[in-house]
């Protein structure tokens, strides 16, 4: 999966099949296109092309999240963010499935589809697949990606996808007060769970570079602490935490150096594996590499069987080869 994906050119008519076609839930009415003068969205003339800034990128909607969730920070900073990709609103789709970080859609004046359970990748792999010229961003949570929807999650990174995937990871299912969820640490004590949690963690950064994934961020790696006087150096096969500075005689040159661009992820698949209170829990781009994308491989796939053989014609494709007649 990548996210380095080029935003190409598209016409309004597939943009709005993609958003109401396939068969979620449209998140208010959609966002009108930048490039009519006059028009107007949630209530606010629509700015010159170019010109957009957060608000744009705000809807009308009450925000409904419990005071002080995290989840308040994740939505106000793709929403400045947003902004920044230069993409216009009628470009970008937002996909969810369930749960607290599901409703985001709704959040985003842009198009979106607030799906089922664990479904959402398979929704976003069709918009994806057949309107490639569209930024499309699955939004879930560790309970939605993790638990029903593991599957999709995997082939949709397997298959290599152009989508952006954001996985809000809370370790517990908080829509369903306090259940525990496939992230959630062993021992942790919930309402599901009173005597402790006696299942093992996924770890969502390793399965997802076990399944493939070409991009994954997650912050900046190798020096941290608060005076950065802290490095991750190699020892034989394994990481270990080293004192940086003139009493040890150590420096940034003694730390491990991370290449996101290396194809081998051994390295990156380290790295996810490293938790808090033993490491430091790493941030950064932990994979960078460049592979086809399925809608791309797909579309050319097309292309060469139309050349082949003609666009073809349904009616004559079904009463082509074997076929039976039931009375």
């Amino acid at each position: 999966m990548s996210t380095n994906g080029q935003e190409g050119n598209g016409n309004k008519r597939t943009e709005e099949q993609a958003a109401g076609g396939i068969g979620g839930n449209v998140s208010g009415a959609g966002p009108s296109p930048e490039s009519e003068p006059g028009s107007v969205t949630a209530g606010r003339p629509a700015p010159p092309p170019g010109k957009l800034t957060k608000a744009d990128f705000t809807s009308d909607q009450e925000v409904r999240w419990c005071p002080g969730c995290g989840d308040y920070a994740i939505l106000n900073n793709v929403q400045k963010v947003m902004p920044e990709l230069g993409i216009p609103r009628e470009k970008i789709v937002f996909v969810s499935g369930i749960g607290c970080s599901s409703r985001f859609p709704y959040y985003m004046n842009t198009y979106g589809f607030h799906t089922i359970h664990g479904r959402a990748p398979a929704i976003a792999t069709g918009i994806k697949a057949s309107n490639p010229d569209l930024s499309v961003w699955v939004i879930t949570g560790d309970g939605d990606a993790l638990s029903i929807g593991g599957n999709h999650f995997m082939h949709a990174i397997r298959r290599n996808l152009d989508l952006n995937y954001i996985l809000f990871n809370n370790r517990i299912y908080g829509l369903t007060k306090g259940q525990y969820s496939p992230t959630s640490e062993f021992g942790k004590k919930t309402k599901s769970t009173p005597m402790g949690v006696i299942d093992y963690p996924v770890n969502p950064l390793s399965l997802a570079i076990a399944s493939g994934v070409l991009y994954l961020e997650h912050g900046k790696p190798m020096v941290f602490g608060k005076d950065r006087d802290k490095g991750i150096r190699m020892n034989g096969t394994l990481p270990e935490v080293i004192q940086l500075g003139s009493e040890t005689g150590l420096n940034e040159n003694d730390c491990l150096v991370h290449d996101s661009h290396e194809k081998d992820p051994s390295v990156a698949f380290m790295l996810a594996r490293m938790e808090f209170p033993s490491f430091p829990q790493p941030v950064g781009i932990f994979r960078d590499v460049q592979r086809d994308t399925y809608e791309d491989l797909m579309a050319h796939q097309i292309e060469e069987a139309v050349s082949r053989q003609g666009r073809g014609q349904l009616q004559k494709l079904i009463h082509s080869g074997d076929m039976w007649v039931v009375d």
